[in-house]
């Protein structure tokens, strides 16, 4: 095998008429459909366990473009032509029919249009990719700020017979996006996938990209975005707090970034909405369409919220920033009123354990994907990849199978084994959970976030009802009086309401809808987790360039 790899790479630079470089210096890493030239020295960033990333970024760039891309490819075009059509007499109807039939005929045979930019490209391996395995690509700017990262991208474009299509350039990625802006050079597509925190890009980022067009993002930064110790520095980077010490924090993450994005960009009358957004081992990684939408930015502020989050037992409410209220007017009309929002939904205290609430917050708190563009990726992953080009195929049918089942409506999580050791009761099957908050009529399902854990629409009360259920009455004379799990059990007289008592003596652990969709899921040994590439795997340092 090594000799093949060395025969070929003597073969690719003596047909280019390039001077030849020692193969021993290098090692030769093959995925996708891309092959890297990878120093030894690691002077340049490359993270195996992030094959997953790239092998999902090339499946989500391709289903934005069979789903969206025909709005950018002729967007511009199709205005220019509205507006002579308007003056020519034809009226709204007939240029709507118009333009639809000039999106089908371009649809029949759609040239090379895409330009994607890889901000941050070190050695150059998605860029390749996406030249390889992405059609309709027109141009591919692989820009990074150091001179090693280029001369690695140089070298790895001409190995991989990729120069007409992505072109490395030393810049500063800022710099770079914010003199295309003054130019008017947009793109279709920018990837940010930085060391770190994405903060720094995101504006320049938003001002050059295309109408309708993808951006996705990546942070590495979890130690700041769902960790314990660094509140202020989350708030400074992102302009909320997460949930500190909560089990659904690594969800929180997610939302913090929706809401840097969605802030930013409402700034300049664009919004952006959710396509896919995963927490993936040490990172999170979202996919957001962007399009100038000043009537969307209106809702901005009825889709932010902050969160209460007790201390103790863990229970969470939340509390959006605003109100859109629909209405009629006098001509039966709809129209939207935008109002603040009452609070807040918690007293000083929680009150199934009188414990403190801490608060996270302000983030995004509409849902986080949408199931048309879930759908097609995996139809792509399904039909046209293979799992000999692609190694995390199964991975990214597993957990996008589990993003799309994700009920919409629920921010956030709980794990019934925490649950359990709160109320100290035996762990109960997940189903027999499920099954019971479906009997009073809510709805569950798995998260890809954290495995054997529940997002539902239920109330707390609800949560703490049934879960003290699943168990024969618990003796609470045995308890530690000062346990956070007796103050909770012994106080259900004062935190369950009658009216709610009532409702809830319909309660069965029987199987339902609920508890066969989540049993037919668990069933299907969905693959969350990749095999790892190495040991001692995980965030690497950074490369080392002295």
């Amino acid at each position: 095998m090594l000799r093949a790899a060395l025969t070929k790479i003597k073969s690719r630079f003596a047909s280019a008429g390039s001077s030849w470089i020692n193969p021993e210096d290098y090692n030769v890493v093959k995925e996708g459909k891309a092959e890297i030239l990878f120093p030894k020295a690691e002077t340049v960033f490359c993270n195996p366990v992030q094959e997953f990333n790239r092998d999902l970024s090339v499946c989500c760039i391709k289903a934005w473009d069979n789903l969206y891309g025909g709005q950018t490819k002729i967007g511009r075009k199709s205005k220019s032509n509205s507006r002579k059509r308007s003056n020519t007499g034809e009226d709204d109807g007939t240029c709507e029919k118009r333009r639809k039939l000039d999106d089908k005929s371009a649809e029949r045979n759609v040239p090379s249009y895409m330009r994607i930019l890889e901000a941050l490209s070190a050695t150059g391996l998605r860029a390749i990719r996406y030249a390889h395995e992405i059609p309709h690509v027109k141009e591919i700017v692989a820009n990074d700020l150091l001179p090693e990262a280029i001369e690695s991208i140089k070298r790895n474009v001409q190995f991989n017979g990729v120069e007409n299509i992505v072109k490395p350039n030393l810049d500063d990625a800022n710099v770079l996006m914010y003199r295309n802006k003054s130019e008017n050079v947009k793109y279709h597509v920018i990837d940010l996938d930085p060391y770190g925190t994405v903060t720094p890009f995101v504006d320049a980022a938003l001002q050059s990209i295309e109408e309708n067009g993808l951006m996705l993002v990546t942070c590495t930064d979890l130690s700041v975005l769902a960790g314990n110790g660094y509140p202020e520095k989350c708030f400074a980077l992102y302009g909320g707090v997460n949930m500190v010490s909560h089990e659904s924090t690594h969800e929180s993450a997610l939302r913090l970034v929706l809401n840097l994005l969605s802030q930013s960009a409402a700034k300049y009358k664009k919004t952006v909405e959710p396509l896919l957004c995963l927490s993936i081992d040490f990172y999170v990684r979202v996919f957001v369409k962007v399009k100038t939408s000043p009537i969307e930015v209106k809702n901005l502020q009825s889709k932010t919220m902050t969160t209460y989050h007790c201390s103790q037992c863990g229970s969470y409410h939340n509390q959006p920033l605003g109100r859109a209220t629909e209405r009629l007017n006098n001509k039966q009309k709809k129209s939207i009123k935008y109002s603040v929002a009452q609070g807040p939904p918690v007293d000083s205290k929680c009150k199934f354990c009188g414990g403190t609430y801490h608060l996270a917050g302000p983030m995004y708190g509409a849902p986080l994907h949408n199931q048309e563009f879930i759908d097609e990726v995996l139809r792509i992953n399904r039909e046209e990849h293979t799992d000999d080009t692609y190694g995390t195929r199964k991975r990214i049918e597993g957990m996008l199978t589990l993003a799309k089942s994700e009920i919409p409506d629920a921010p956030f999580y709980f794990s019934p084994n925490h649950i359990s050791s709160i109320l100290k009761l035996q762990v109960p099957p997940l189903k027999r959970v499920v099954a019971g908050l479906g009997s009073l009529g809510y709805d569950c399902s798995l998260t890809h976030a954290q495995p054997s854990s529940l997002k539902t629409n239920a109330p707390w009360e609800a949560i703490w009802y049934v879960m003290k259920q699943c168990e024969e009455q618990k003796d609470l004379q045995k308890m530690n009086q000062n346990s956070t799990g007796y103050k909770i059990l012994s106080t259900e007289d004062r935190w369950l309401s009658d009216e709610n008592r009532e409702a809830f003596k319909k309660l069965s652990f029987e199987p339902n809808e609920q508890s066969g969709q989540v049993e037919k899921l668990r069933k299907l040994k969905i693959v969350r987790y990749q095999e790892n590439p190495s040991k001692n795997w995980g965030p690497k340092a950074r490369p080392n360039t002295k």
